[in-house]
Order: structure tokens, then C-alpha cells, then sequence
């Protein structure tokens, strides 16, 4: 089956390209970058960074026509149709803020606050202003998880979900040099794994299973050069009745060729079967008595974690289109990070915590 996101189709045809602005020119601009420039609706008009080689290097590679060091004067100059956020999340608040301001449309990398409090006013300031706002919350874009979802709501292995299970090993965050060739502000996060990974997972069992009614959590911190947890086994409790865990940590390693193409191994269980995604993408179905099959879906090793940032991206333009909510509006990510602040707790006082 082809991946729905690349034959969905907008309700009305762009007289003209949507003016895109970045800002933030990092070591993940590049996906987002690639993502826009293989989106026929979209234009990148320009790039923005405080650190002048970035930002030319970025538009020189996507062919973005000009760029800028100062975000507000970018925004004045080129009032764009929507600002893509790609920086780390302290600033988050204060630039989204000022495009909601100015009336600017948002997509904004996660996480998406220092905070919780933080990150409602991000969305208060998006919903005052009428001004339309989704968070680039990816990994339920990744093809594996589109494809789980339609096996489950097909009945694929039946009418109730039992439990969803995934295991991660990142292998990127042992040794004194931890996090420094690629994300080194990583070093400083006072929270982690949950706050930069396990916050995926969250939005994805909650996209896959519904709303998550109380977890349990376990956080270990294994490389003492980091400040953060970055060792996790959380478990969640479904309204449904499933169950699901989380078991992760980004000290130790996996056998995969590439451990951020699927991030890891899930196993999901229904009364009548079984979905099983391995670490290279392949996806089987066991039903209850029958053999294992290995199912044939669309999907390709492609920018970041099967081109989920060139999908996620093609959801935001194909919505601001037609006009239909965001998966991932600020409202619905809320929900999502009300959960994470649950998990922290819950580690924190080692109990239980109810949503």
C-alpha cells in the first residue's frame, strides 16, 4: 500500500507557491530544508541564524535566495506565509510569539518548551491571535506508524488493542564526548531522553491507542557528563483498557545498521494477533494460529526516519490548504505534553500519576 500522505491531494490548487522562512540553521534545518524544497506548493524564501557561516552554508545548499542574521528583521522584510521553527526550544516562546503577533503562521519543532507553562503560552499566544499553529511532531508521520494505524483500525488483529511495546537503543550518548559531534546543547538538558525522544513516543501511542490515563516511570541517568535522565521504562495505561511500555536508553547499543531509521523494535498485540516492526523497517502480521507474514508497505531510508519530516511538513501544507485542524496543533500537543509532565512526576515520586 502506498503511503497515504503522498497521494493525499488539497481540496483547492495554490494560485501560487506558499512563501516559507526558517529560522534556525542547525545540524536538523538540513531535513526540514530538503523536506520543503520537494513540496511543489512551497517557495523558501529565507533562512535565518545567528551564526553567519551556518546560515549561507544552508542557503547555499537548498538554493534559499536570501538570508538573515536578525529573525524579526527577516519577517518584516519578507512576510512570509508561514515560519517553519528550528532551533532549540528556550527560544521557542518568544519567537513564536512575535510571528503570532504579526499574524504569521507557525510549524515549530519540538519539544516545544523549557516548560509546560511555557508551552501553553505558546499556544494562548497562537490562539489569541487567530494565527494557525502545529508542532513539527514527526514520528507519527514516520510510514511504519501510518501503516500500524491502518492495520488496526482495519481489525487487522482485531477489535481490541492489548498492549504496544517499544524498545529503543540510541548508542549515541555513552563516552565523554557524548552528544558533542552532532547536538552538544544536549549535554546541558536538565531533562532528556523523555524530553527530546520518549516525547515521540508519547504523541505516536496516544495517535495509535488513544489518550493515556495514568503512567509509571523508571529514569536512570548512565553517563555522568550529561545532566539529563537518559535511561527510561515507562509504562502507560490506556483509557481503552491497552497497556503500553516504553523501554529506552541512549547509553547503550543496538545490532541495527542504523538506529535513527526506526529508532528501535515495537511489538503491538490485539485479540486477534500480532504487528511486528523491526529495526530496518520491515513490518510482519502474525494472526492468532497462523504463520508470520512479513506485510509489503511504501517506505524508503530517506532524509530523517523514512523521510517523516518531508511527511509531517506535507500535512501542514496540505491543511493549510484545505483549512482542516493540524494532527499536531497546539491544542491537541498540549495533551501529548501533559503526559511527559506525568511521566517526570512519576519518576520523581516513584508512584503512579493519573491524567
Amino acid at each position: 500500500m502506498a503511503v497515504a500522505e503522498k497521494t493525499m491531494t488539497s481540496s483547492r490548487v495554490a494560485t501560487q507557491k506558499l512563501k516559507g522562512v526558517c529560522i534556525g540553521a542547525g545540524y536538523f534545518s538540513r531535513f526540514h530544508c530538503d523536506a520543503w524544497r520537494r513540496i511543489p506548493e512551497v517557495e523558501l524564501v529565507a533562512c535565518c541564524d545567528l551564526d553567519e557561516e551556518r546560515r549561507r552554508g544552508t542557503a547555499a545548499q537548498f538554493g534559499i535566495p536570501r538570508h538573515y542574521a536578525d529573525y524579526r528583521a527577516m519577517l518584516e522584510r519578507e512576510r512570509p506565509d508561514f515560519v517553519d521553527v528550528i532551533i532549540p526550544p528556550a527560544s521557542h516562546l518568544e519567537i513564536c510569539s512575535d510571528a503570532a503577533r504579526r499574524g504569521i503562521p507557525i510549524i515549530c519543532q519540538k519539544p516545544l518548551a523549557t516548560s509546560y507553562d511555557d508551552a501553553r503560552q505558546i499556544v494562548g499566544a497562537a490562539e489569541q491571535a487567530g494565527v494557525r499553529f502545529m508542532v513539527h511532531e514527526n514520528f507519527r508521520f514516520q510510514p511504519w506508524h501510518r501503516e500500524i494505524k491502518r492495520l488496526l483500525d482495519a481489525g487487522a488483529i482485531g477489535d481490541r488493542l492489548h498492549s504496544l511495546a517499544f524498545r529503543t537503543r540510541m548508542g549515541d550518548g555513552w563516552g565523554p564526548n557524548a552528544y558533542l559531534p552532532r547536538q552538544p546543547y544536549f549535554r546541558e538538558y536538565p531533562r532528556l531522553l523523555v524530553f527530546e525522544n520518549g516525547v515521540h513516543f508519547i504523541d505516536t501511542y496516544r495517535y495509535l491507542a488513544g489518550e493515556i490515563s495514568r503512567v509509571t516511570a523508571w529514569h536512570r541517568r548512565l553517563n555522568p557528563v550529561i545532566k539529563g535522565e537518559d535511561c527510561a521504562l515507562v509504562v502507560f495505561e490506556f483509557a481503552n483498557g491497552a497497556l503500553g511500555e516504553w523501554d529506552a536508553n541512549r547509553y547503550n547499543e543496538t545490532t541495527a545498521r542504523n538506529p535513527r531509521y526506526t529508532f528501535g523494535e515495537f511489538l503491538v498485540e490485539g485479540t486477534a494477533g500480532s504487528i511486528r516492526l523491526a529495526a530496518d523497517s520491515r513490518l510482519t502480521l502474525q494472526r492468532l494460529g497462523e504463520p508470520e507474514v512479513e506485510l509489503p508497505y511504501e517506505r524508503a531510508d530517506r532524509n530523517f526516519a523514512g523521510d517523516c519530516c518531508y511527511f509531517t511538513q506535507r500535512h501542514f501544507v496540505d491543511r493549510m490548504l484545505d483549512g482542516q485542524p493540524f494532527e499536531t496543533s497546539g491544542e491537541e500537543y498540549l495533551k501529548t505534553l501533559a503526559v511527559q509532565e506525568a511521566v517526570y512526576e512519576s519518576a520523581a515520586q516513584r508512584t503512579p500519576v493519573n491524567l
